[in-house]
């Protein structure tokens, strides 16, 4: 009996990316924030209550559905060894140069004895000309598909700037919320979105985000 094979593009529900928005096979669309990290633990129990009311009374304002997503790999250290490694060489103070090389052993062995895990996280956006529902609770799926509901391709322009249009004004909702929280967002452009979604799809690799891990972090 001959079993059929899917190939790659049979699997990833994303038909294109572009603008900064995500468009799915079934002709809906998401558009991708990434946030930055809050502290609860540190916080007083005052701050922690203020905080709690706070994100719920963002989740209770809105009228769309939203998806929080955290994704978690392993660190890739080998562009920082690669930096070290050229200082080393560039160094014409001997001194320096065991002082650097024993410090590069130490960050291998200490990598080699300890999984670091970078955590990155990011809230889906969606919009759908049809009604949208919320699907059940596996994060993949629904970071790259359709929670649930059935749309219309997209047959101009028009139609996409109209989408685009009312994601953006979502994002803003979504962000506005976020920052009373204490938590600062960005939309993530079109380069971003495909090394996500790459890095999704291929969780083996190892490889250190070159465009998502800094933007945040300069709260751009």
């Amino acid at each position: 009996m001959a079993v059929s094979k899917k190939s790659t593009q049979d699997v990833v529900p994303i038909k294109e990316i572009r603008d900064d928005v995500v468009i799915l096979k079934d002709g809906s669309a998401r558009m991708i924030l990434m946030a930055s990290s809050l502290n609860f633990a540190l916080k007083s129990e005052d701050e922690q209550n203020a905080i709690i009311l706070q994100y719920q009374n963002f989740l209770n304002s809105l009228d769309f559905s939203i998806q929080f997503f955290i994704a978690s790999r392993l660190l890739d250290i080998n562009p920082y060894i690669n930096i070290l490694t050229e200082s080393e060489k560039e160094q014409s103070n001997e001194l320096l140069k065991i002082q650097i090389k024993e410090y590069v052993e130490f960050i291998k062995n200490f990598v080699k004895s300890t999984n670091i895990v970078t955590k990155s996280f990011y809230v889906v956006i969606p919009y759908s000309t049809s009604a949208i529902s919320t699907s059940g609770g596996n994060p993949f799926k629904d970071l790259a598909s359709s929670f649930g509901s059935k749309s219309q391709n997209l047959k101009s322009d028009v139609d996409f700037g109209e989408i685009k249009m009312q994601l953006q004004q979502r994002a803003m909702v979504v962000q506005d919320g976020l920052i009373r929280v204490g938590i600062r967002s960005i939309i993530i452009n079109t380069e971003e979105l495909i090394e996500l979604y790459y890095k999704l799809f291929n969780p083996e690799e190892p490889q250190e985000g070159k465009v998502l891990s800094q933007r945040i972090g300069a709260g751009q």
